[in-house]
């Protein structure tokens, strides 16, 4: 009888240590699931590095991040309206204001980051003042970004905009054009590649350093750090109060991320914070 009574204590002990191991399991999965997940569309260069950076202190927060790497500046916009992502990072304030207009959508920046200098690049010119006669100039066919090119050339003097033209300046706004320069609206990421086929080309900085150059010594004109177009960080407007976002900006802006871009980019990137 005793041996019987041991016996069942023995099944009956090993089926309580089964069922804790199964509840740790789902209290282990039930942690796992709880996570919070960021989804977030970006730009490789510098943005995909960026976010990467701050990874595990994200993950330490409870915060897990999902990158999703695009190349063009429509796509993560839309898929960010759609649901598809939680947030992007890849444009500056101008762009996605001017976006949301033409689009429709309710979308909202909840901070800036770093600034990417855009600047006028060539292979056959070393300063402004060697640009030639009837010169052509690529630049960006988006109207934020065109304006934004046309804006940094005419701070130069190389042309004279209209008054009323503000940021969305068009070559139809140009009023004084000394050196006759020909404009060339091309998508912005293709721009690094007419620099051999044009006189110049005016390139966003995350293009112009995913194509190796460095934007403080192969530019020949570039913006300086007083530039208003940060690039920020851009979620759904009825979710810009998450806790998850907050934590997201605070990572972001860190001293951490500040020494980063300062030593990697050479000029190239400037932090924004």
């Amino acid at each position: 009888m005793k041996k019987l009574i041991s016996l069942l204590l023995v099944v009956l002990l090993a089926f309580a240590v089964v069922g804790c191991s199964k509840e740790g399991s789902q209290d282990e999965a039930s942690n796992e699931d709880a996570a919070e997940v960021i989804t977030i569309g970006v730009s490789p260069e510098p943005h995909g590095k960026i976010v990467e950076l701050i990874k595990d202190d994200l993950e330490k927060e409870g915060i897990q991040i999902e990158i999703v790497e695009f190349t063009d500046y429509v796509t993560p916009n839309r898929a960010l309206a759609d649901g598809d992502l939680d947030a992007n990072f890849f444009q500056h304030e101008p762009y996605l204001k001017d976006f949301i207009e033409e689009n429709n959508l309710d979308l909202i920046s909840i901070g800036a980051v770093h600034l990417e200098p855009m600047g006028l690049y060539s292979t056959k010119y070393k300063s402004i003042d060697e640009i030639e006669d009837g010169a052509e100039i690529a630049i960006p066919n988006d109207a934020t970004n065109g304006g934004r090119a046309l804006l940094l050339l005419e701070k130069a003097g190389l042309i004279k905009l209209d008054d009323d033209a503000g940021i969305l300046a068009t070559e139809k706004d140009i009023v004084d054009n000394p050196k006759n320069l020909k404009f060339t609206p091309l998508e912005a990421a293709q721009l690094p590649r007419v620099l051999n086929d044009l006189d110049g080309a005016v390139i966003n900085g995350n293009f112009a350093l995913e194509a190796g150059l460095i934007p403080t010594k192969d530019a020949i004109l570039l913006e300086d750090k007083d530039s208003p177009y940060a690039n920020i960080v851009a979620v759904r407007s009825e979710e810009k109060d998450e806790e998850k976002f907050k934590k997201l900006m605070k990572a972001l802006q860190s001293d951490e991320v500040k020494q980063f871009i300062e030593e990697n980019y050479e000029g190239g990137v400037i932090p924004a914070f």
